[in-house]
């Protein structure tokens, strides 16, 4: 009697634990891969064709950096936060409602820690603080923010994405891939600064958010392309 109880015991917690996954994970297809792409580059391009439409705002990213970016982190906020939202872990104990407001809580904190990592490597916080403000709560948006709406405080996921850059699903590559690209395409766009080229694109964080827009996009491409491999069709061999 007891093992027999122990068994009923046993198949009763993995079909609930089953249950609950398929609650809780959802399924991204490659065309739900692809808009999210698409609406946030979308967005991207928005911010950043406002700034030179004279019927909005006559400035640009190399003559007015600081109202540029604003502008962008403004715009694009939102749209992350609103699409990535919808992919949130754990959908029966987290409403659409708090996904976007963690959303919207990460910004400043991951703006604070992309300042230090910039500060870190030689920004000219005190100089450019205007600069260096909005700078990072543009990269909080590429990088942090949608893993927050998405996650919201789970260590292990943030862990597996981001310390040990070891994405498992559709999900964690449109998260991991992007935010990785533009910390790196960021990273390479500093190379030209302290060259004596004298041109107004080497200033911070000019070529900088370039270089971090350049890996972005490259950063979501390679993960449409992950996602494609990893919903592939898989063909069973027959005995």
């Amino acid at each position: 009697m007891p093992l027999e109880k122990e068994k009923i015991m046993s198949k009763k917690k993995t079909t609930t634990g089953n249950s609950d996954g398929l609650q809780n994970d959802i399924v991204v297809t490659p065309l739900k891969a692809l808009l999210t792409h698409v609406i946030c580059g979308l967005g991207l391009g928005l911010a950043f064709y406002a700034p030179h439409n004279d019927n909005v705002h006559s400035v640009n990213l190399i003559k007015n950096p600081a109202e540029t970016l604003r502008l962008i982190w403004v715009i694009e906020a939102p749209v992350v936060i609103l699409l990535y939202s919808l992919f949130r872990r754990r959908r029966n104990r987290c409403s659409y409602l708090k996904a976007v407001l963690r959303g919207f809580l990460a910004l400043p904190v991951g703006a604070v820690v992309n300042a230090l990592g910039a500060i870190a490597v030689g920004a000219p916080i005190i100089q450019n603080f205007q600069r260096t403000l909005h700078w990072s709560l543009f990269m909080s948006v590429l990088t942090c923010v949608p893993a927050a709406s998405v996650f919201g405080s789970s260590w292990d996921d943030w862990l597996q994405i981001y310390a040990h850059t070891k994405p498992s699903g559709p999900i964690q590559y449109m998260i991991c891939l992007p935010a990785h690209g533009a910390v790196v395409g960021a990273w390479f766009g500093a190379w030209p600064m302290p060259l004596d080229w004298e041109r107004p694109w080497q200033e911070w964080p000019i070529c900088v958010s370039y270089g971090a827009l350049a890996g972005y996009f490259v950063g979501m491409i390679a993960s449409f392309g992950f996602v494609l491999f990893h919903n592939r069709p898989v063909h069973l061999k027959g005995d």
